[in-house]
C-alpha cells in the first residue's frame, strides 16, 4: 500500500504525511508541482529525524505517477462520492491518493482514478484536515490487509 499526495500546499501537512508513513512503513508518492518547495523548513520540522526512514518518489506530473503506477489501483480520497472507506475493501496493493489541500484534484484526475471514497462527516462541515483525512484511511487500508508493521521496538 502506498500514499501519494496530488500538488500538496501545505509543507507542515506533508511532513506530517511522510512522518506518518516512515513510521508505519508506507512508501510515499509525491505529485507535482507542490505549492512549496521541497526543502522547505516547515516540511522538516513537521517530518523531523522521520525522513530518512521514508521510502518516497517524485513524480513531475499526474501523468508520470499514472505510468509509474500502471496496473495498481489508485483510490481517491474525496468528498465527491457515496462510497465510505468504512465500507470499501483495500488491497495489499492499492494506491491512496489526497489531493490539494486548496483545491482537492481537478476533473481529469478524479476520473481517471480506479475507485473514490470518503469519510461520513456530520451535516454542515465541509471536510477534514487532509492529513487527518490520510491518517484515517491508510489506517483502516492497513487494518484491513494486515500490514501494519510489527510492534517491535529496537
Amino acid at each position: 500500500m502506498r500514499l501519494a499526495l496530488f500538488q500538496p500546499d501545505i509543507p507542515q501537512n506533508t511532513g506530517t504525511l511522510m512522518r506518518l508513513c516512515a513510521c508505519l512503513g508506507v512508501a510515499m508518492d509525491i505529485i507535482e508541482p507542490c505549492g512549496f518547495l521541497l526543502s522547505d523548513k516547515n516540511l522538516k520540522r513537521a517530518g523531523m529525524d522521520y525522513l530518512d526512514h521514508l521510502d518516497m518518489t517524485r513524480h513531475m506530473n499526474w501523468d508520470s505517477f499514472k505510468s509509474a503506477h500502471a496496473g495498481k489501483r489508485i483510490v481517491l480520497l474525496t468528498t465527491k462520492t457515496d462510497q465510505t472507506f468504512i465500507d470499501f475493501k483495500f488491497t495489499p496493493d492499492d494506491v491512496l491518493l489526497a489531493g490539494r489541500e486548496s483545491a482537492g484534484v481537478p476533473d481529469d484526475v478524479h476520473n481517471s482514478c480506479d475507485a473514490r471514497i470518503t469519510i461520513p462527516m456530520a451535516a454542515g462541515v465541509r471536510s477534514l484536515n487532509v492529513a487527518v483525512a490520510s491518517a484515517m484511511v491508510l489506517s483502516e487500508g492497513l487494518r484491513q490487509t494486515n500490514l501494519f508493521p510489527t510492534n517491535e521496538h529496537k
